[in-house]
C-alpha cells in the first residue's frame, strides 16, 4: 500500500509510536485545527471474527482527538502545549472489514485553561463505524 492509494487529501502519518507502528501505513489530513487519520484494514488489524478491531479504533480515535486538541491548545497561545486523555468512551455503531478505508474525523468541541473536550466520527465512506469521546488535560 503506498500514499497514491489514500483517500484524497491524505498524507503518510509522520508521528511513529511503538503502539501505532505495527498499524502503518497511516495517513493523516488537517482541515485546521481538526486532524483527521485514516487506514486501510488488513487482517493485522482485526479480530477472531475478521472486523477491525475495537482496540485499535479506540486509540486511533483517542490520536486524532488529542492531536486536535493539542492543536487547538497551541492556537488558543498554548505555546509547547501537548495532551494527556483523562476519559474515553467509544460508541461502536457497526463493523470495519479488511480492505475498508477507515477515517477518523476528530472534532475539538472545547478548550480551557487545563481541559480540551472532542469527539470523533469513524466512518467507511459515509457508513459510521464508531463514535468516540474524549477529555483531555493540556500539559
Amino acid at each position: 500500500m503506498n500514499h497514491s492509494q489514500a483517500p484524497a487529501g491524505y498524507a503518510p502519518y509522520v508521528r511513529r509510536s511503538p503502539l501505532t507502528d505495527p498499524w502503518e501505513p497511516l495517513f493523516e489530513c488537517r482541515l485546521g485545527d481538526n486532524a483527521r487519520l485514516a487506514l486501510q484494514v488488513r487482517e493485522a488489524h482485526c479480530n477472531s471474527r475478521g472486523f477491525a478491531h475495537g482496540g485499535l479504533i479506540t486509540a486511533l480515535a483517542d490520536n486524532a482527538m488529542g492531536i486536535s486538541a493539542v492543536l487547538r491548545a497551541r492556537a488558543g497561545g498554548a505555546g509547547e502545549a501537548g495532551a494527556v486523555t483523562v476519559s474515553i468512551t467509544t460508541d461502536f455503531i457497526d463493523s470495519g472489514k479488511v480492505g475498508d478505508w477507515l477515517e477518523f474525523h476528530a472534532t475539538v468541541l472545547k478548550t480551557g485553561r487545563t481541559l480540551a473536550f472532542a469527539e470523533c466520527h469513524v466512518k467507511c465512506g459515509e457508513r459510521v463505524i464508531a463514535r468516540c469521546s474524549a477529555t483531555f488535560r493540556i500539559v
